[in-house]
């Protein structure tokens, strides 16, 4: 039997193993919730790719990483990817703003190629050490910037040619290599090569430059497939060529990657040349040298011409240069506006009707031929600042708008820290042309600039100037299309 004095030293105890049990379940819990906070330290890792292919060439080169720490503070976390060449240590890194809650990154492998190649001096086909670091920073100050670094080697690709010319005596220009006709890259497959036009009875092969020397890199004819071309570096190989039986119109579609080409002989328009000529026109009255219309490689009975007109005449001369009572497309009437879309093609010199512009509608335009159904349109060519540095931001159909003398187009007012480019349409984002920066986030100082048709090639040349926050203010924007000169003050 226990004694009131067990009883008592028992209760004094209980006394305190009761604390000490609660004490123990709120440290279990204390250690449990920093446990929860308590994630794996940053980590990078790169695709397991070390050879890269022209077979890649759409294909994406990922990074990835692991969630960084913020230490239970709950504080967002954003995230910086730049990478390097490893001899570099980040001295000259190309950097991605990646954000919040996102943990990998692509680059497309022809860009990675390029940047290889054209940034770090890396050879095709030697491997280059290279290094990816990922930052992150915390909104809570407190908290201490992580970074991760890796290690991963490439070896790069020589890169495929961005020109190419037909030669030989089958072509327009004859085996003058330094006349070769261009033939025009497809905007959704830099590897693909088009010519539409005519070819005579004779050979030919392609260029990859209009250089004289006949020692430069050609494409020729596989000796066991037609349909297959042989990549000669240096002109060396034999120098086999495609024959041309028949004089017709052809369209010849080349691949530089997969090596094929396509010939086709087709049933086109009657004229693949056509010209402005008239005193309201760029040409003048010169039908020795006019200004030409370009051919749509996809319709070849469409052809354009952007361009100013001047108070005066003018009309359309096609067939052979220099013979004023030639062939020519004319309007309907003589005299006629800009307004109206008929037209009509005829020979000699009995009708000689043109088009009239007025002082009123002089103006930069955008001329649209349709020799399939002989209509013509004539678009005013308006320009519009877009970007959030801009007064009207990235909103469609309020784009803000400069104003229009000829072709010159001024804008004045206030820019914010941010970007911007300049649209000639305003209706949808895949409706024109885009006149945009040479490089990336382009300072406002450098006034070079590209033509980029919109939707076309997805987001490789969407290059745009920066303003930054020292730059934001009032300023004059004055673009000459006729010079292709542009100024910011």
């Amino acid at each position: 039997m226990k004694t009131k004095s067990n009883i008592k030293n028992w209760s004094k105890k209980l006394f305190w193993i009761v604390p000490l049990m609660f004490l123990g379940i709120f440290a279990c819990r204390e250690e449990l919730a920093s446990e929860e906070f308590e994630l794996s330290e940053l980590s990078v890792k790169t695709s397991e790719i070390s050879e890269l292919l022209p077979s890649m060439y759409n294909s994406k080169f990922n990074f990835s990483w692991t969630p960084a720490n913020n230490h239970g503070t709950s504080s967002a976390i954003s995230y910086k990817l730049e990478i390097d060449k490893k001899e570099n240590n980040f001295s000259n890194p190309q950097s991605y703003d990646i954000g919040k809650n996102i943990y990998s990154h692509d680059i497309v492998i022809s860009d990675l190629n390029t940047l290889l190649i054209d940034v770090y001096g890396a050879n095709p086909g030697t491997d280059i050490a290279m290094q990816a670091r990922v930052t992150a920073t915390f909104a809570d100050a407190s908290v201490q910037s992580q970074s991760a670094v890796v290690d991963f080697t490439l070896k790069p690709f020589k890169p495929f040619t961005n020109t190419l010319y037909i030669v030989g005596d089958a072509s327009p220009n004859g085996w003058d290599i330094t006349k070769a006709t261009a033939l025009t890259k497809s905007t959704s497959n830099p590897a693909e090569f088009v010519y539409y036009g005519q070819l005579k009875a004779g050979n030919f092969k392609f260029a990859t430059t209009q250089e004289s020397c006949w020692c430069q890199d050609f494409y020729t004819k596989d000796a066991n497939d037609e349909t297959k071309m042989v990549y000669n570096v240096g002109g060396s190989g034999t120098d086999l060529q495609w024959t041309v039986d028949n004089a017709s119109l052809y369209r010849i579609t080349v691949n530089v990657l997969t090596l094929s080409i396509k010939i086709e002989q087709m049933n086109g328009p009657q004229f693949s040349d056509i010209w402005i000529v008239g005193d309201a026109s760029p040409s003048g009255w010169d039908v020795d040298n006019p200004v030409a219309l370009k051919q749509d490689t996809s319709n070849p009975f469409i052809f354009t011409l952007e361009c100013s007109l001047k108070e005066g005449n003018f009309k359309f001369l096609t067939g052979t240069k220099g013979e004023w009572c030639g062939e020519w497309y004319r309007p309907l009437v003589d005299n006629q506006d800009l307004v109206a879309t008929g037209m009509a093609q005829n020979s000699g010199c009995a009708v000689d009707n043109k088009w009239k512009v007025s002082a009123a509608a002089a103006g930069r335009y955008l001329i649209t031929l349709n020799t399939a159904n002989n209509t013509i349109k004539f678009e005013p060519i308006n320009v519009y600042l877009i970007g959030d540095a801009t007064p009207n931001g990235w909103n469609m159909g309020s784009f803000t708008p400069m104003q229009k003398n000829g072709s010159v187009y001024t804008w004045t007012g206030n820019l914010t820290a941010g970007s911007f480019k300049f649209t000639k349409f305003n209706t949808t984002w895949c409706d024109g042309t885009e006149l945009v920066g040479v490089v990336a986030d382009q300072s406002i100082s450098n006034t070079s600039f590209q033509e980029r048709v919109k939707c076309a090639g997805g987001d490789a040349t969407d290059f745009k100037w920066k303003v930054t926050a020292a730059q934001a203010g009032n300023h004059t924007i004055t673009l000459n299309l006729d010079t292709n000169t542009l100024s910011i003050q």
